[in-house]
């Protein structure tokens, strides 16, 4: 993996010395299951005289031809850069040669259907990967137009940038598809998606008049679950919003979507061509958190087609302006143009909560990031970038004003079309628009890292009135900024049974203590929420008196975004070790009943089931994760049938059960024995119930092979993986071990699901044994699988559940030990930063 890195420092003396114009990439997908035909030709200008490399990573180079003249392919590839020497004025560059599929969801990904062994490609370039499907100059900034040629099976459909052709009879039952050239685009967004997918269409017209067709695409085994109407009315809903507001007509000549197998990220913007997971097509019951995440997703690749797509990031340091932006237009969509109108509710929820854990990792990091390489920006797609970065869009649209903002952004597209920009490129245009100085807030926002705790003081008299109020704000000694705020503060009274909001007030919050003399007076009230409505990126406090009544009586709050800060702060305290792990165990169980928005139930129990298994202190740790159990059982039996709480208080039940009790229950609920009114167990729920008493050790490798031979897909390979390496024996994690560390072929979905039920441990002494093993294996396995499998052993082998002083004294010996490589000791010092926190939270909880 070192050998394919590539720094911004080449890549800058790259661009200085050559600008291509056209590629033209002809493929043969009929010669085999390992390899493929690439035949490239690029055209481009260059520094006359100058040397520099094109990228191919490659199994043979069959010929290398450079303006005319053959070029011995041994003595300048690698398999991974062919070096160019002696460029002209006008160069043509023909590279043939054998590139490999790839099975870890990089590159040409090949997948072959368990169901009726159909074979489905689909290509996945970010970072730096289009290299792995045709010679190409593999950075951003150098933009072309790309013609593809492909041969393939005379039965498959292939799906491009550019509309699909007619294609032509190639012999031996296969066709040759001849794409039209792309508009001006960088490599990573091109696309192949080739195979047997069912296809269904549909149109719309575009603001200026064009008709823009659409397509969405499955797997033949899938396509009895594809609800296609749905997606085509978002989209439909998404091209008007986005038309209207960005003042700019989409700017592709035609819009697929297509659900593919095995896919590492939730979606890819490709031009034209949008690539979902599989698992946004529900062949089983999912939440509604799940359902509206798909609409959310579905709208941010869209938003993509001008920001990253028309208009893109010059460097990898601007990832921010693709990501944040695509994320804050997503969510602001979601909300005013669909049914999903609690959309900044559930931003709250999931957005906000991940940016807040990224802000506070040793390895957070300014929203424009320092991006020296390759590797660098492979572990930048976090929550910095994506949630944190919608989160200071919010506020800089309140700052500038939103008709501002859209004008500048208008004027943006307008300017940079096609081209390659820079953060100050954007900001010019928002200044321009809203007649603001944006360099301070650039820099307080931007260009440093960390996040503010605020936090009311409050001083009050004996009949109760506000003597003086004032709000704190604090940050980390590592992150000193202090930073403007512009929120709001709510007073919350409890009235006939509800917590309603009585005053509020908005206000500019700056320095380390904002006095508030407009509340000074007021009778104080039951609760007092800062960031009221959600303004601010902040970690806020309650008061003690009013985490008090929260504890009590949180569900009371009649407005779901209110309860979801609430949750937020009590969340924020807990991992930050102020407020006892028992304490947040039992402010959620007294009030996650009555809680209506899918993703905060999904949010908060995710946050229940860590408290109660990590950062509750050793000696209660069994009682408490029994009480955890005993609770959602009693939720889940006493909720309305078939509701989206019921579903959700039933799955993350498996995922605590810890009794003999409990995983009788589940045993019962799994084959029919006991019914809850309006649920069922259809398959996916069936094989998490099955990971609970596999993890229980009260199932195995038995029971798994017949719910495999019942479920026999890709989806039930996973789900497979994932039960066999629950099961809590030495030998059982020994095997799941072997199968994706000392074996190299398994395809990304299993060494991810694997890894998931690897840390599935009741008895955590088995989990202790792999400590050593797993420091031995990383440098190892950093430098001989693609980065994204490296990525899910390093992450998902790290055996974080035993939050212990040993395992924290392990990592950081390795890394005292291991000072490169940069992107493999983030994985790292991020896995010690969660033990770190536990064992702090651990402390706390034991002065409870």
């Amino acid at each position: 993996m070192p050998g394919e890195n590539l720094t911004r420092a080449e890549a800058q003396e790259r661009a200085s010395l050559v600008s291509p114009s056209s590629y033209q990439i002809a493929l043969d997908l009929t010669t085999g299951p390992e390899t493929f035909r690439s035949t490239t030709t690029v055209r481009f200008s260059a520094t006359p005289g100058a040397s520099t490399f094109i990228d191919a990573i490659t199994r043979t180079v069959h010929s290398v031809t450079l303006n005319g003249v053959a070029l011995d392919p041994a003595a300048i590839s690698d398999g991974i850069r062919i070096a160019l020497d002696n460029l002209q004025a006008d160069n043509e560059l023909i590279v043939d040669a054998d590139m490999i599929y790839m099975n870890t969801g990089e590159g040409l990904h090949r997948f072959v259907d368990p169901v009726d062994d159909e074979v489905y490609l689909y290509s996945q370039f970010e970072v730096p990967d289009s290299r792995r499907m045709y010679a190409v100059f593999e950075q951003p900034d150098l933009k072309a137009t790309f013609r593809f040629t492909v041969t393939a099976p005379a039965h498959w459909d292939v799906i491009s940038n550019s509309p699909t052709p007619e294609p032509v009879d190639a012999g031996e039952n296969s066709k040759t598809w001849a794409f039209e050239p792309t508009q001006r685009m960088s490599s990573y967004i091109t696309a192949i998606i080739a195979g047997p997918y069912v296809a269904v269409r549909s149109e719309l017209t575009s603001s200026d008049g064009r008709t823009i067709p659409l397509g969405v695409f499955c797997r033949q085994s899938l396509s009895e679950y594809l609800d296609a109407d749905y997606i085509f009315e978002k989209t439909r809903q998404g091209f008007e919003y986005f038309e209207k507001n960005f003042d700019y007509p989409y700017p592709f000549p035609k819009y697929d979507q297509l659900f593919v197998p095995e896919y590492n990220a939730g979606a890819m913007e490709h031009a034209g061509a949008v690539t979902f997971t599989e698992a946004y097509v529900f062949r089983s019951k999912v939440t509604d958190a799940i359902k509206e995440r798909r609409v959310v997703t579905i709208l941010h690749e869209l938003a993509h087609m001008w920001f990253g797509d028309l208009v893109t990031m010059k460097w990898w340091n601007d990832l921010w302006l693709n990501e944040s932006f695509a994320e804050w237009a997503s969510t602001i969509a979601v909300a005013e143009a669909t049914e999903w109108t609690g959309a900044w509710t559930t931003f709250n929820a999931m957005e906000k909560s991940w940016a807040y854990k990224q802000d506070q990792l040793p390895s957070t990091h300014p929203i424009v990031a320092t991006i020296n390489d390759l590797e660098d920006v492979q572990v930048n797609f976090d929550g910095i970038t994506y949630a944190k970065g919608g989160s200071v869009l919010k506020q800089l649209v309140a700052w500038v004003g939103i008709e501002a903002f859209y004008a500048g952004v208008a004027a943006y597209f307008k300017k940079h079309e096609y081209g390659n920009t820079e953060l100050v490129d954007l900001l010019s245009e928002l200044e321009t628009a809203s007649g603001r100085d944006l360099s301070d807030w650039g820099k307080l926002w931007l260009e440093t890292a960390g996040v503010n705790t605020l936090r009311p003081e409050i001083a009050v008299d004996e009949s109760g009135a506000i003597t003086s109020f004032a709000v704190l704000q604090s940050a980390v000694p590592e992150y000193p900024t202090i930073r403007p705020h512009r929120l709001a503060i709510g007073f919350y009274n409890l009235v006939d049974g509800k917590l309603l909001r009585e005053h509020r007030i908005e206000l500019d919050v700056d320095g380390e203590r904002t006095e508030v003399a407009e509340l000074v007076g007021l009778k104080r009230p039951d609760l007092v929420l800062l960031n009221d409505d959600d303004l601010a990126y902040a970690k806020i406090r309650l008061d003690d008196a009013s985490l008090a009544v929260a504890t009590e009586s949180l569900s009371a709050i009649e407005d779901p975004l209110a309860r979801s800060l609430v949750w937020a702060a009590a969340w924020d305290a807990t991992r930050d070790a102020e407020t006892p792990a028992r304490d947040y165990v039992r402010l959620v169980l007294g009030n996650i009943a009555t809680e209506t928005e899918s993703t905060t139930i999904r949010t908060t129990l995710n946050q229940l089931v860590l408290a109660a298994t990590q950062y509750v202190a050793p000696e209660h740790r069994e009682s408490t994760v029994r009480e955890v159990g005993d609770a959602l059982w009693a939720l889940a039996q006493g909720a309305e049938a078939g509701s989206d709480a019921q579903f959700q208080f039933v799955k993350f039940f498996a995922a605590v059960a810890s009794t003999g009790e409990h995983f009788d229950a589940i045993r019962a609920l799994r084959s029919g024995e006991t019914a809850l009114d309006g649920l069922e167990i259809d398959t996916d729920l069936d094989w998490e119930l099955l990971a609970a008493l596999t993890a229980g050790g009260v199932a195995g490798n038995d029971e798994v092979d017949a719910a495999l031979a019942a479920d026999n897909t890709a989806n039930g390979a996973k789900a497979a993986a994932l039960a066999r390496a629950a099961i809590p024996t030495l030998e059982a994690k020994r095997a799941a071990w072997a199968s994706v560390v000392d074996i190299d072929t398994a395809p990304n979905a299993i060494v991810q699901w694997t890894g998931i039920g690897f840390q599935r441990a009741r008895d955590r002494d088995v989990l202790a044994s792999f400590v050593p093993d797993y420091f031995e294996m990383l440098q190892r396995i950093w430098a001989s699988r693609s980065y994204k499998i490296a990525e899910y052993l390093a992450v998902g082998l790290y055996p974080a559940p035993l939050a212990s002083a040993e395992l924290r004294d392990a990592t950081v010996a390795w890394l005292d030990q291991n000072a490169e490589p940069p992107a493999l000791r983030r994985i790292v010092v991020e896995n010690l930063a969660g033990v770190e926190r536990a064992l702090s939270a651990q402390e706390r909880d034991a002065q409870a």
